[in-house]
């Protein structure tokens, strides 16, 4: 199915001044208590290039760890099921839940399983799937998507939650104090909890020579939903691998501080298979494709599997604070998104090969990234991909095509010093048209849109060579 293009669904979002307040005050709190707590590490640098080197090795092995994960939970007494799409993994969990004969499972920490849409899919068979995360849940209950990656109500300020709480909760009186609010949803959870005999979690991180799987988050709440039910279901994408539990030195101490701004993450969940008397008796480790083993064929692209989901890229973003994750109609907002959603969903999707053009290619996203994934090499590799695509179907006519024609011309320029020298003399004899008061604020047909919203220098009369000419004489 297609989705609405970025292009299509940012306009709506750009009015609504409440949504870019929620998002702008929440992004620029999250980023500058990350920046402080980034700064008290004095080898932050060597500890993100630690991440990208170990991710890098991952990739270039991962048939090889994911094998030696498999042996190692099923040796811990876990049984390990691989699915290579959405459909398949539905098909996996739906009969697992369905063996437990229950009408209910609660859930944490589970944006894959929102990629597989697998809530739909356990309620087109009656059962119902509670989300136990409080931005989650917040979510769930308004019928609404997730908006953030680590936030998912980025978008909602303590009224509008106070609100859906004293309506979905039956809660009367009720402030919109954070505590009461959490107080609220925490008091209708734990009952939900403790007669819960189903599970399903999502991974930060699966160990592959233990099979330790790994859970962090800053509520409570995974850690209840990993330990209190019978059976235990993990859904996790085949790139959440480290290869040995001493990696965890460095992850642990990048995801956190990149994510929640925190040192460490008030709770951290690990499990290996299962326990007797301690914990599920049953684990199951669903390890989903989809699209993945694609992703990682792209030499390019396939840095794009090194994310960690820490967010930091979307709380710098100018284009997410302004547009927020709804426009980008994919469970990966923001510029992971723009570049993952694409690899995995297909460039024949519109919606998707719309989104590497959500970005300015400022380069913000890659200074934060803790594993230093360079996002916009990875946008303008896929830019070039839509082109050629484009070209080979027919849609793109040079001829016709302004733009293309234009970029064309450019790089005909840039490739000859007397060719740009000639370019710069031509643009500064054009541009007298446009030149108004000392600047250009208007240019006709599709070169518009660059002045809709700004105002453009126009070209000195003389350049820096020149000018270094002159004084020489």
């Amino acid at each position: 199915m297609q989705t609405p293009t970025f292009e299509e669904s940012a306009k709506a979002y750009l009015s609504d001044t409440q949504l870019r307040r929620n998002i702008g005050h929440a992004t620029h709190t999250i980023r500058d208590k990350r920046q402080t707590v980034v700064d008290e590490m004095p080898d932050w640098e060597v500890l993100r290039e630690a991440g990208s080197s170990l991710k890098n090795r991952i990739m270039r092995h991962l048939d090889e760890y994911l094998l030696q994960l498999e042996e190692s939970v099923r040796q811990a007494g876990g049984q390990v099921h691989w699915a290579r799409d959405a459909g398949e993994a539905n098909r996996i969990i739906v009969d697992l839940v369905k063996e437990q004969q229950v009408e209910e499972v609660v859930k944490v920490k589970s944006i894959t399983t929102d990629e597989i849409k697998l809530n739909r899919a356990l309620a087109e068979e009656g059962v119902r799937a509670l989300e136990t995360d409080l931005a989650e849940l917040i979510v769930q209950l308004a019928g609404d998507e997730p908006s953030h990656i680590l936030v998912p109500a980025i978008h909602k300020n303590r009224a509008e939650i106070r609100e859906l709480f004293r309506k979905k909760l039956n809660q009367g009186e009720l402030s919109d104090r954070p505590e009461d609010l959490a107080e609220a949803a925490r008091l209708y959870l734990r009952k939900k909890f403790l007669s819960a005999k189903v599970g399903i979690s999502g991974a930060n991180f699966a160990v592959a020579d233990t099979g330790t799987v790994a859970v962090v988050e800053s509520e409570g709440n995974g850690r209840m939903c990993t330990t209190l039910p019978e059976t235990l279901i993990t859904v996790m994408g085949i790139e959440k691998l480290i290869p040995t539990w001493r990696d965890f030195e460095v992850f642990m101490q990048l995801l956190p501080r990149s994510s929640t701004a925190e040192r460490m993450n008030p709770y951290n969940s690990f499990w290996t298979g299962v326990t007797e008397g301690d914990g599920p008796q049953e684990f199951h480790l669903v390890l989903l494709d989809n699209g993945r083993t694609n992703v990682l064929a792209d030499e390019v692209g396939r840095q794009t599997l090194n994310c960690i989901r820490c967010s930091a890229c979307l709380n710098v973003c100018p284009v997410y604070e302004r547009t927020g994750g709804h426009a980008y109609h994919s469970v990966y907002p923001g510029p992971i998104g723009a570049i993952l959603t694409p690899q995995l969903r297909g460039l024949e999707d519109e919606g998707a090969a719309s989104l590497p053009y959500a970005s300015t290619l400022c380069g913000a996203c890659y200074e934060v990234c803790p594993v230093k994934i360079n996002i916009p090499d990875v946008l303008v590799h896929l830019r070039g991909k839509i082109v050629d695509r484009k070209k080979r179907a027919g849609g793109l006519n040079a001829k016709s095509d302004p733009e293309y024609i234009g970029m064309r011309l450019m790089a005909r320029a840039f490739k000859s010093r007397s060719r740009y020298e000639r370019a710069q003399k031509m643009a500064r004899v054009g541009q007298k048209f446009f030149v108004k008061d000392g600047t250009i604020s208007k240019l006709p047909g599709e070169l518009s849109g660059w002045t809709a919203m700004r105002d453009l220098k126009p070209i000195p009369n003389q350049t820096f060579r020149e000018w270094w000419g002159d004084r020489d004489e």
